[in-house]
């Protein structure tokens, strides 16, 4: 079986994994317990190919604990009944450890199943997933677990391992020969992920032709194989969430730099949906009152991205991008509502007032007689005091006037018009 360079290379010992200084390094409390010989359960969340997987295994390797590995993609409840079978048998005097990948694809039956057995330390849980646990693990066997978080490797992290693998295949293959520019452009490409840079790497050297100095693997090489290798994306993931927060966010902080690289990480993904949606959320959440006029703006820049499709849609996008990111901002008509529902929410209405009721009659027990609704075009400047909020809450507020200059000039006007200055 042709095994990967990744599987070939994986290190077999906390000393050897590249990157996780904050869980590995000496004094850490991480590594502390587990050198003190205790492995407690543990859940172990972050990107793929940054080591969760590796770090498990040295832990169970070294526990002297009878050691079953399952993986929540396949994993059947079947499978977790063999595990629980064993507990108390001879083989598994020193006791369980089930070491569980992808943990979040069980149902919550099945990992309802290993919540006693956790609970008394017959078996002992190291779980991994590259989804947050505490929106896809059950409450009750997260609570009896430690998560720790793992983060993206650093450049340098994935030049070391990229090292490590060219002194193997090295090795194995006769001399093999990484350019420097190659190198680095290979190390940055990866977005922090071992895995994806150790299969880029075998890709090239798989093609490269010998030479007098061995296999020669050059930078236009590494381009070829790593050409959009850089950016992690998943469409159902926390990458994607963490994407589409950082694009609304940096056109919030008015910062077109920043938005501009976000969008470009959405539209390189060809996720034109969430690029669209965002920016319209944006126009009307952010900038809002401030500049009203943005919202059709950036809707017809939103129907001509779709319209002429990827890729020219990053030119109108990017348009509307930065005039969102440079507008002035106001969230007043967002606050606005929202105070609006929570009355709602809390049960604060009431009936509508009999002036604005859609009918012309009174019933028999009416106390006074007639709608005497006032027709606010009748009267001059077109306003006429009237009240329009149910009885109980006659007197709320929801809408101040933001400070921009939009918004004040309203501001002054209706001040003028309603007699209150």
């Amino acid at each position: 079986m042709n095994e990967p360079l990744a599987q070939r290379l994986r290190p077999s010992s906390l000393e050897e994994v590249c990157g996780q200084r904050h869980l590995l390094s000496e004094g850490m409390v991480f590594r502390s317990t587990l050198e003190s010989g205790r492995v407690p359960n543990m859940i172990f969340y972050g990107p793929s190919g940054v080591g969760k997987t590796t770090v498990a295994r040295i832990i169970a390797d070294n526990s002297g604990m009878r050691l079953h590995k399952l993986n929540g993609t396949s994993a059947s409840t079947g499978d977790i009944k063999a595990v629980l079978a064993e507990i108390g048998t001879l083989g598994a005097a020193n006791g369980i450890l089930l070491y569980l990948d992808e943990i979040q694809y069980l149902n919550k039956k099945q990992q309802q199943s290993l919540l006693e057995c956790i609970e008394d330390g017959s078996v002992t849980l190291i779980a991994s997933t590259t989804e947050n646990p505490y929106f896809y693990i059950y409450n009750a066997l997260l609570s009896r677990c430690t998560v720790f978080e793992f983060k993206a490797l650093e450049k340098e992290d994935i030049r070391q391992g990229i090292r490590n693998a060219v002194q193997k295949l090295s090795r194995e293959e006769g001399p093999v020969v990484l350019e420097e520019q190659a190198e680095d452009y290979l190390a940055e490409s990866a977005g922090g992920d071992m895995r994806k840079a150790l299969g880029s790497l075998e890709f090239a050297v798989s093609a490269a032709k010998p030479g007098p100095d061995g296999k020669q693997v050059t930078l236009d090489m590494i381009r070829q194989v790593c050409r959009r290798t850089a950016m992690r994306y998943d469409r159902e993931g926390d990458e994607h969430y963490d994407i589409v927060s950082a694009y609304q966010k940096s056109m919030r902080g008015s910062d077109p730099d920043a938005a501009l690289h976000y969008l470009a990480r959405l539209l390189e993904a060809g996720d034109l949906v969430s690029a669209c949606r965002r920016l319209m959320v944006c126009a009307c959440e952010d900038v809002g009152l401030a500049y009203p006029q943005i919202i059709p703006i950036v809707k017809a820049a939103v129907d001509a991205a779709n319209m002429v499709g990827l890729p020219e849609a990053r030119i109108p996008l990017a348009d509307a991008v930065i005039l969102v990111a440079i507008s002035p901002k106001s969230n007043s008509g967002e606050a606005a509502i929202d105070e609006a529902l929570a009355d709602v929410r809390r049960g604060r209405s009431g009936p509508v007032p009999r002036q604005l009721q859609n009918k012309h009659f009174d019933g028999e027990d009416a106390a006074a007689k007639g709608q005497h609704y006032l027709y606010a075009h009748d009267f001059e400047h077109h306003w006429v005091e009237q009240q329009y909020l149910p009885d109980v809450l006659k007197d709320r507020v929801y809408y101040h006037f933001g400070e921009n200059k939009t918004e004040q000039a309203a501001k002054l006007y209706w001040e003028k018009i309603k007699g209150k200055k």
